[in-house]
């Protein structure tokens, strides 16, 4: 029987990269893992004391995740599954985050299997990580701008994104509120992902994640 996946990611535009770019990671399988992906409605904080911060409805990733991951410890016990964690690092110190969700899943019991994985700074990273899928879904993309770009640098990406193919840019972009940001953001990983080289990706992060998820796949390396 194959694996089975449970991916949770911070917001929609991470489940649309993800869901593109999930198939070509996992081609070189011999049985393909069923997933599901699951996005939050921003990513929050781990709470102290381990405890659900923040009602669930509200779907906040970290605020839930002491209660997904002891909720999937006992759902997968008798299963060949893993949970998949993806977060932004932002402005947080990418080993700090990490630890810190390692001691939630230190206090499972039973404990999924379980790996984290921290886009840097932010998953628009992995679409600038291969410059010809973006510069053939957005051919006017400012050239000046992609080319100041430093490899998953903390410079507040998705700006960066936005300055090089949103008109007017990330200036414009941030008058128009936060529904207007996500829409954008999902549509750029609905344009530039389907054509992402899962293979030459420049991004750490992203062959990070890449070479993540085919090891529990069973993918030889």
């Amino acid at each position: 029987m194959a694996m089975h996946f449970e991916i949770m990611v911070e917001d929609a535009s991470g489940r649309i990269l993800i869901e593109k770019v999930l198939p070509r990671i996992l081609s070189a399988t011999e049985e393909t893992p069923s997933y599901r992906i699951h996005a939050y409605k921003g990513v929050g904080h781990i709470p102290k004391g381990l405890q659900p911060g923040s009602d669930a409805d509200k779907r906040i990733l970290l605020d839930q995740l002491p209660r997904l991951l002891r909720g999937y410890g006992r759902s997968l016990q008798h299963y060949d599954a893993a949970v998949i964690v993806v977060v932004d690092q932002d402005r947080q110190i990418c080993m700090n985050l990490k630890a810190e969700m390692g001691r939630v899943l230190h206090a499972c019991n039973p404990r999924p299997t379980t790996l984290f994985r921290i886009a840097i700074e932010e998953m628009e990273a992995w679409l600038l990580g291969d410059r010809n899928a973006l510069e053939a879904a957005y051919p006017r993309a400012k050239t000046r701008v992609l080319d100041g770009y430093v490899q998953d640098s903390v410079c507040d990406t998705w700006e960066l994104l936005a300055d090089a193919i949103y008109p007017g840019g990330a200036n414009v972009l941030k008058k128009l509120g936060y529904p207007q940001v996500g829409q954008t953001k999902c549509e750029w990983a609905e344009q530039i992902a389907p054509n992402v080289d899962v293979e030459g990706n420049a991004s750490k992060s992203f062959q990070v994640f890449r070479d993540g998820i085919r090891r529990l796949a069973g993918v030889p390396g």
